[in-house]
């Protein structure tokens, strides 16, 4: 069990730093568009985004004026049990937005009432994993924009209409590219969900683009090809920055999957705007502290 204290200093630092900035992946990957970009408007568009990032951090302001949708992922094991870490984030979550650090945003679903200050219930939404050997205690924070959502896709598939060398797949997610085109806030990193069943499918591509490294390799060779071809496929749309046109909409295309039923395929698409607002670590029981974001 972690001493309560370090584990309150851990949350606090997870939260502002998510608010604060991008996570150095996309960062890099947001300069390699910009040095690479042909069209002038998408040009000026991710020069404009960079130079946020900097004025941002000098200034100690939020990134983006919204706050988000914060989902926080923690994993641990038998010796690394982490204790009441759910009151902790909520408590600095509002802490952060009192300081000013995000925008009060979160409302009721239906009566659109807002409490002022990032509470609700289910906020923050969190994905908790036991793994009994692991020996560290990880979390993650990630705050996904939300007009993002509005161009999100859910569908039941089938193997039939997954196509051939599935193709179905590939035209039913560049079609939701092209549906979306500015509304995500490009350059986005893609997030899709393939397996289980709707909620699986949901979950796993929000995970996508919230756990895992966007310049990493796919470990399961068909994902990663399918990564690759669809990347290329999406940015050959020529969508571009703020979707007005350009080499790079797609900085990322991250899949994640698991098994399911014979009769269905279920897929999502979940998009993520440029501002990836996550920061994580990993504490040891040793005292070791190691940032992942």
């Amino acid at each position: 069990m972690f001493d309560r204290k370090k584990l309150e200093a851990e949350i606090r630092d997870l939260i502002v730093r998510s608010c604060l900035g991008i996570s150095d992946d996309v960062k890099g990957l947001m300069e390699k568009a910009l040095a690479r970009e042909t069209n002038a408007g998408a040009r000026s568009m991710m020069q404009s985004m960079l130079d946020n990032l900097n004025i941002a951090k000098k200034e100690r302001k939020p990134v983006c004026q919204s706050p988000g949708y914060p989902t926080v992922y923690v994993s641990f094991g038998d010796k690394s049990l982490p204790g009441d870490f759910k009151s902790l984030f909520g408590r600095h979550l509002v802490q952060a937005t009192n300081e000013g650090l995000m925008r009060p945003s979160i409302v009721h679903p239906l009566t659109r009432k807002n409490p002022g200050d990032n509470s609700g219930e289910g906020v923050p939404n969190y994905e908790i994993d036991y793994v009994p050997e692991q020996e560290y205690l990880e979390m993650i924070i990630s705050s996904k924009g939300c007009g993002a959502e509005l161009g999100n896709l859910m569908k039941i598939m089938t193997t039939v209409t997954l196509g051939d060398n599935y193709s179905g797949l590939k035209r039913t997610i560049l079609e939701t590219m092209v549906e979306a085109g500015g509304k995500p806030c490009p350059p986005v990193g893609v997030g899709i969900g393939i397996g289980g069943q709707m909620d699986v499918a949901c979950k796993l591509s929000r995970k996508a683009v919230s756990v895992r490294r966007w310049d990493d390799e796919n470990p399961d060779p068909l994902y990663g090809s399918l990564e690759r071809e669809l990347l290329e496929q999406i940015n050959s749309l020529g969508l571009g920055a703020a979707g007005t046109g350009g080499d790079t909409y797609a900085l990322a295309v991250k899949i994640l999957g698991a098994s399911t039923h014979t009769a269905i395929a279920p897929i999502a698409v979940n998009f993520h705007c440029w501002v990836a607002r996550r920061a994580g670590v990993r504490l040891y029981l040793d005292g070791r502290r190691e940032i992942i974001f």
